[in-house]
């Protein structure tokens, strides 16, 4: 990997802020220093989805369909999902949910260290995903003691997640790092808020709500801080719970954003055809 950073001609990652954070000690896991010399050829292009499978007008695994023009369906996913969860069926407490391996790099201890404080607010936990045991049982542990409040599925899930992404009102993800990340733009896809810290392609992909101007996508924290996340997460709750139009006019932004892979492959194309400047003037892509 050193001869190939240090040899070609072009270097491209999996999204633009982990292209810069390549370059500090922390993330560049010993080559920093190559990344930082070579950071004139260095770049970061956010991955994409596959909006067909990922759709939740079309998603055959959901109890109801809806789109963007008609987001009556996904009360009804909220309502399956807490039901499938064993959750109290009570649409008016926000349900946040995760889905993925769990990894210290997710930032589950910034989950577990909050968990109090977040079900004493009446907010709705609700977890998938397999990994390191001392964090599934730490999930089991406040699954049972929580009861209709958080449940945890030890469990990798396909379907499930699809219903995830459609019934839960937010989608936390607080990682350490996070090159890309992949489910944060499915969430955004499905008219579920991500909370999110601001690392990696976390950054690129969610902007953060301005309760001024009403833009945004999601929220975001920026340190590794249990009480930060809290804040931030709480924070939206607020919003979930008193601004009824601010929340769905963030869900159409949200539902609005293209993280297709036509629009990655667009990126790629413009930076394999600035190797050769004299091919720029290639034919006109297929639409």
């Amino acid at each position: 990997m050193r001869g190939a950073l240090l040899y070609s001609d072009l270097i491209s990652t999996v999204s633009p802020t982990y292209a810069n954070e390549l370059q500090m000690p922390f993330y560049g896991e010993g080559m920093d220093g190559i990344f930082r010399r070579r950071a004139g050829s260095l770049s970061g292009i956010l991955n994409g989805i596959d909006t067909v499978e990922w759709d939740p007008a079309t998603d055959q695994f959901l109890p109801a369909n809806y789109d963007a023009k008609d987001l009556s369906g996904k009360a009804e996913c909220k309502r399956a999902l807490q039901e499938e969860f064993g959750l109290r069926q009570d649409p008016e407490r926000p349900l946040v949910c995760m889905v993925g391996r769990l990894t210290k790099q997710k930032g589950l201890d910034l989950v577990r260290y909050s968990m109090n404080a977040l079900m004493a607010r009446g907010v709705q936990v609700a977890i998938l995903g397999t990994g390191d045991k001392d964090y599934e049982d730490s999930f089991k542990y406040f699954d049972w003691k929580y009861g209709d409040m958080m449940s945890a599925r030890i469990a990798f899930d396909g379907p499930l997640s699809h219903r995830m992404y459609a019934g839960a009102d937010l989608f936390l993800m607080p990682s350490e790092f996070e090159p890309c990340g992949l489910t944060q733009m499915i969430a955004m896809r499905y008219g579920t808020l991500p909370v999110v810290r601001e690392t990696g392609g976390l950054r690129d992909s969610v902007q953060p709500y301005n309760q001024f101007t009403g833009e945004g996508t999601g929220f975001s924290f920026a340190n590794m801080n249990a009480d930060e996340m809290a804040g931030c997460l709480l924070n939206a709750c607020e919003v979930f719970w008193t601004n009824k139009d601010a929340w769905k006019q963030l869900q159409l932004q949200a539902m609005g954003e293209d993280f297709s892979w036509r629009r990655a492959a667009d990126e790629y194309l413009d930076l394999y055809h600035s190797l050769h400047p004299d091919v720029i003037r290639y034919n006109k892509r297929p639409e």
